[in-house]
């Protein structure tokens, strides 16, 4: 019973109730520590989830990328970090018209936030499958062997900056203020979490809706043909746009189903990962 409960409410407690106390917390004016403590109480949660409800227990197991992935995910979330911080000097830059809707309660412009960076993240994404140079980069995150919690924090930090401008420009040029991306940021996080958990956790008609785990383990298929799918980041209703979205829900995944087909050899350490985008092909 208790597993069928954390199955059921596994998906709402991440989204509704995580972002929901992120959201109280700078409500409250509270320091940005009690934010940082939050998403680290999260990555735990989801750990510990995937240890005892896993999708595919062999996922559970490091082969060689538990070092690198922490690595992967701590550079790249210190310069999330920066980047927030630095929102009001760019803001005042880039900000062409404040048309942001201020008078909103700060949940409905944190939803209205992710709506309009998930389209852009979705569209670079999209483009990162179809643009040599942009692959390059891309290819890191896609060389993983197995899919669990810490995958989605596994990019090269070059291309998370790319993503991260064609999420969040729109929202600069309109006066998004600085609370409403520190938000957006957490739930980022969030939902990497949640799109790469090796959590079986119940979705149900949601799936026609989020850019979840079921979904998005279709986009990690090591064949090109395969993978070239599912590329939302919170939704999949781009995707629906660009005729991308997918499910089977016969299709059982395993390592061996992972990766870049065109290279298996492609290296799995931290520093040759950031290298390997910029060497050249033969």
């Amino acid at each position: 019973m208790m597993i069928f409960l954390i199955r059921l409410f596994y998906l709402p407690f991440f989204l509704i109730i995580g972002n929901g106390l992120a959201i109280y917390l700078v409500n409250q004016q509270s320091s940005k520590i009690w934010l940082i403590g939050l998403v680290i109480a999260f990555i735990a949660i989801a750990f510990l989830t995937e240890k005892h409800i896993p999708y595919n227990n062999k996922f559970n197991h490091p082969i060689g990328d538990q070092q690198r992935d922490v690595l992967h995910a701590v550079v790249n979330e210190s310069m999330s970090i920066v980047g927030i911080a630095s929102l009001p000097f760019f803001a005042s830059i880039f900000t062409v018209i404040d048309i942001w809707p201020h008078q909103f309660p700060l949940w409905g412009q944190v939803l209205l936030a992710v709506l309009i960076a998930d389209i852009g993240i979705t569209l670079m994404h999209y483009a990162s499958h179809r643009n040599s140079i942009l692959w390059r980069l891309h290819a890191v995150h896609h060389s993983v062997k197995r899919m669990y919690g810490l995958n989605g924090l596994m990019k090269h930090p070059l291309h998370q900056g790319i993503e991260i401008l064609a999420g969040t420009a729109p929202l600069l040029l309109i006066g998004t203020p600085p609370e409403v991306f520190m938000l957006l940021l957490v739930a980022v996080i969030i939902q990497l979490l949640l799109q790469h958990s090796n959590v079986d956790y119940f979705v149900g008609p949601l799936r026609n809706i989020l850019a979840i785990n079921s979904m998005h383990r279709f986009h990690h298929l090591k064949t090109a043909k395969e993978g070239d799918v599912n590329f939302g980041l919170f939704t999949i209703f781009t995707d629906y746009v660009l005729g991308t979205a997918y499910f089977d829900s016969t299709k059982k995944f395993s390592s061996t189903d992972l990766g870049i087909s065109t290279e298996p050899d492609y290296p799995s350490d931290y520093l040759n990962q950031v290298i390997e985008p910029f060497r050249s092909k033969k």
